[in-house]
């Protein structure tokens, strides 16, 4: 069997997986039960909101544009489904204070936090310093800066809240592709006695700064999506980084963190050159969502199976 039977088998499992129902001994759930997805107004943000509201949570969809979130949020709700919308844009730290504050005061906290909101690789070629900018802003610094926003909004809990965030294959530390020559920063970004958010931040700034110089094709970065497969290295290390520290807390309080690669879904950001749908690849985002197994936390998974980072 060929990679791509192999490949359409495990959808056509993942898509059989969808439709069964989770056990009632398996719900740790309810209907007062909060999530937050961001970037939600369209592809699979979307199609996140819909199947955690189908299991019975009551969901914030948030977008950037209220417009298009407005209208996402009003077919979900008119389909009978728990769903509030309210603007968020990850890229403006007062946007997201205003929202962190907004969250508070109609709902008191959340339980679950999916990162979604994105930005992909230039369909063109090479790294313009402006979307290099645009990428690492969003991906990167968008993610970190909702995370820490929320974070005070979650809400303590026998099962947990949970952190999702969306990542990729090609942000893979020690991948076959796209991965940073840096034998000693691959080793640092590895080992979690020796990374550390000044290490994801560094890494960041100095491949921007490389950019801005043209120097950035001698730094030994990742030869092909270059500023996209970094920003998901960065995102993939920041979820590792974030589920240690909050491991730590005492039982009760505690928050599981993982990331997960929903495959080259046919959407808008890749320019409907995708080859899984936005159902198939929203799946495990939900998945680890609505998880029961509470000691899942610093893991990368695609198509529900774990991955190596």
């Amino acid at each position: 069997m060929g990679s791509k039977e192999k490949r359409d088998k495990r959808l056509q499992e993942i898509s059989l997986l969808r439709t069964i129902p989770y056990s009632d001994h398996q719900r740790w759930w309810s209907s007062e039960t909060v999530a937050v997805v961001t970037g939600a107004n369209r592809g699979i943000g979307f199609e996140i909101v819909r199947q955690l509201a189908e299991h019975g949570l009551t969901v914030i969809l948030t977008s950037r544009v209220s417009s298009a979130g407005m209208e996402a949020a009003n077919v979900l709700q008119e389909s009978g489904l728990s769903v509030a919308f309210h603007q968020l844009d990850v890229l403006e730290s007062t946007s997201i204070n205003e929202f962190a504050e907004w969250v508070k005061q109609n709902y008191g906290g959340i339980d679950i936090l999916v990162n979604n909101a994105g930005v992909n690789y230039n369909l063109g070629s090479g790294n313009s310093v402006e979307h290099a900018k645009m990428v690492m802003a969003t991906n990167y610094f968008g993610t970190k800066n909702v995370t820490k926003a929320m974070i005070p909004m979650m809400r303590p809990s026998a099962a947990g809240s949970r952190i999702v965030n969306l990542s990729s294959r090609h942000g893979r530390l020690n991948g076959k592709r796209n991965r940073i020559e840096d034998e000693t920063l691959r080793q640092q970004l590895s080992d979690l006695e020796t990374l550390s958010e000044a290490l994801i931040d560094n890494m960041v700034s100095t491949f921007l700064e490389q950019v801005e110089d043209g120097t950035w094709t001698e730094g030994g970065w990742p030869e092909t999506q270059t500023d996209y497969s970094l920003s998901k290295l960065a995102v993939n290390a920041y979820t590792r980084l974030m589920a240690k520290i909050l491991s730590e807390r005492p039982e009760g309080e505690k928050i599981y963190v993982n990331c997960y690669c929903p495959g080259k879904v046919k959407s808008a950001m890749t320019a409907w050159a995708g080859s899984i749908s936005a159902e198939d690849g929203a799946d495990t985002g939900v998945w680890l969502a609505l998880l029961p197994d509470q000691a899942i936390t610093g893991k990368f998974f695609a198509e529900r199976r774990e991955l190596s980072f």
